[in-house]
């Protein structure tokens, strides 16, 4: 994980798997690697993506009419490792890993060279039983702050792993057109604490964006800005994706 932030500031976009299909996620993945993504979040789709804004949620529902399953997105990363090691995160939420069984679900994962989980829908007082079966397996859990996080700053921070996601704005995700001048203070906040990479999401979607946030955070997420790209060019977004990134990816260098 260290490598992913060091000397750089990491660009990390998350798709949803099996959106529009596996096959173009496969592709866009191979797209993200080779245009600059240093992290990339995959999405496993859940029926209730409690974080999600519109367009995910959407991506969600359409992926799992679809017929994707966790198997199937594991199966569909076996492929990607045969041709990239470019370092891979899950998302989804906490009964995705219950029903698969949690330490059949980890042991997956770090066979698959998964280096990170994210899961947005268990509180940091809950992360015990996941964090847990997560080290067993050399697997960062991942954690996150918000603005209403400042009673339990410290704490959460002395005990993350990994880095920090640090979400922008109160709601759920998706592309927002200003982004809350609070958030340098509370980056400022998590690195008075610890030295800890610090990554900012929710709601982040162009250039400016990019460039403004990484000049005081460690790295950048963008989801929603991708899945509408998918959503907006279906089986031809791979091309579309990579020519993004490579956008983003640009204008958090300067």
């Amino acid at each position: 994980m260290n490598e992913i932030f060091k000397d750089n500031k990491a660009f990390i976009p998350f798709i949803t798997c099996g959106y529009p299909s596996l096959e173009v996620s496969e592709e866009i993945i191979y797209a993200l690697a080779d245009n600059g993504a240093d992290l990339i979040e995959l999405g496993i789709p859940f029926s209730d993506p409690v974080a999600e804004g519109a367009v995910i949620q959407k991506a969600s529902e359409e992926a799992l009419k679809n017929g994707v399953s966790t198997e199937a997105v594991f199966e569909m990363v076996a492929r990607v490792r045969k041709r990239s090691d470019v370092a891979l995160a899950f998302m989804t939420y906490a009964n995705v890993v219950f029903s698969y069984g949690s330490r059949e679900f980890m042991q997956k994962a770090q066979d698959l060279g998964i280096v990170a989980l994210l899961l947005p829908d268990v509180p940091f007082e809950e992360k015990g039983e996941f964090e847990a079966v997560c080290e067993e397996h050399g697997i960062q859990l991942i954690s996150f702050v918000a603005p209403t996080s400042q009673q339990r700053l410290e704490r959460i921070i002395k005990e993350a792993r990994g880095f920090v996601y640090c979400v922008s704005s109160f709601g759920v995700t998706g592309v927002r057109e200003n982004i809350s001048a609070d958030v340098e203070a509370m980056v400022d906040s998590i690195k008075r604490i610890r030295d800890i990479p610090v990554a900012v999401g929710f709601g982040i979607s162009n250039p400016e964006q990019a460039r403004s946030i990484s000049q005081y955070a460690d790295g950048v997420v963008v989801g929603s800005a991708i899945v509408k790209l998918c959503a907006q060019y279906g089986k031809d977004a791979p091309k579309h994706i990579g020519e993004y990134t490579r956008t983003m990816k640009e204008a958090m260098k300067r």
